[in-house]
């Protein structure tokens, strides 16, 4: 069997013919296959796959914004915090019956916005992972499409967040507890919303066990970030430090060990997030671990409930558990 035509791909016309019904029908039985015999919604696809006829779900799902796509903008896809994410979030979505889309900011608000407009007349809903774009711009976005901030608050758009909080004070209540009394943090980016908890739960976690605490940076998330943060930290007089990230630990801890500094016998050092890899560096690295996987997962099911929920539902955040990871990057001070 083959359609009518020149040899171009078949359209649902030729399927009409083929099968005997109208055009109608066969776009019934493609994208609500519920409301066609059920029969005759199997004759549809059989001779639909003879005649080699794919549907088109994306052109099928723009005039009505049912795609059956979600988005996801990452900061950095090289940066490994976002692994297990994208994977938890990939994995809820398929699950779901949606394919997940995602895309890299490169660290740019300006990137981030740009990616923003090409993609959200694509999607059904959006999930912004640790954005450097302002609250105006998230709001903005969250009235277009269903949306879901990681990593930030906003009262007026659902948000699934770590507890910085509580892994920052086990955090420096580790450190002291092994005698260090002036500890350092190694800021992240500015833009960070994270960055600004962080750094507001350290020191209030300092003041609460009556230990000496210094801001130094902001760095780049990264491992040259952590280079440059080493650089500047053996300048201070702390015997410890908390990262903003694992990235910034573990490059710190390489900087430290070209400058002659011995972790941990001379500097301790913790980091944040318990990212792939973060046991593979040497000494291993102690750090604050987030439910990363669970962090992707949950962030999707909250876009969905939002879909599938009318009114959607409240837009509190979803705060997840952190807890402290002990390796080898902590000890007494010398």
């Amino acid at each position: 069997m083959t359609p009518a035509g020149n040899g171009a791909s078949p359209t649902i016309y030729d399927v009409a013919q083929a099968a005997g019904v109208a055009p109608s029908t066969v776009s019934r039985a493609f994208s609500r296959p519920g409301r066609v015999n059920a029969q005759t919604a199997e004759r549809i696809r059989q001779v639909a796959s003879e005649l080699g006829y794919r549907t088109n779900p994306l052109a099928r799902g723009l005039p009505t914004g049912r795609t059956s796509l979600l988005g996801i903008v990452v900061a950095d896809v090289t940066n490994p915090f976002f692994f297990e994410i994208i994977r938890g979030a990939e994995k809820t979505a398929r699950d779901a019956g949606y394919t997940l889309l995602m895309v890299d900011a490169h660290e740019s608000d300006e990137a981030e916005r740009q990616a923003l407009d090409r993609t959200l007349p694509l999607v059904e809903g959006m999930i912004l992972a640790t954005s450097r774009l302002s609250d105006s711009s998230i709001r903005v976005a969250a009235k277009q499409r269903p949306t879901v901030v990681m990593n930030r608050h906003l009262t007026d758009v659902p948000s699934v967040l770590t507890d910085n909080a509580q892994g920052m004070r086990s955090a420096v209540e580790h450190l002291a507890d092994l005698g260090h009394a002036n500890l350092a943090y190694l800021a992240g980016p500015e833009a960070s919303w994270a960055d600004g908890m962080r750094w507001r739960a350290f020191r209030e976690a300092t003041r609460a066990v009556d230990v000496q605490a210094r801001r130094i940076g902001p760095f780049a998330p990264t491992l040259a970030g952590g280079l440059a943060a080493a650089a500047a930290l053996v300048k201070h007089r702390a015997t410890a430090a908390v990262a903003y990230n694992d990235l910034i630990a573990i490059g710190a801890m390489r900087g430290m060990r070209r400058l002659g500094v011995e972790v941990p016998r001379d500097m301790s050092i913790v980091g944040f997030d318990n990212i792939f890899g973060s046991d593979f560096c040497t000494p291993p690295l102690t750090t604050v671990a987030a439910p990363l996987r669970h962090f992707g997962s949950f962030a999707v099911q909250r876009l969905l409930a939002q879909l599938r929920t009318s009114p959607p539902p409240a837009a509190g955040p979803t705060l997840l558990p952190a807890k402290l990871v002990e390796r080898g990057s902590t000890a007494r001070p010398a």
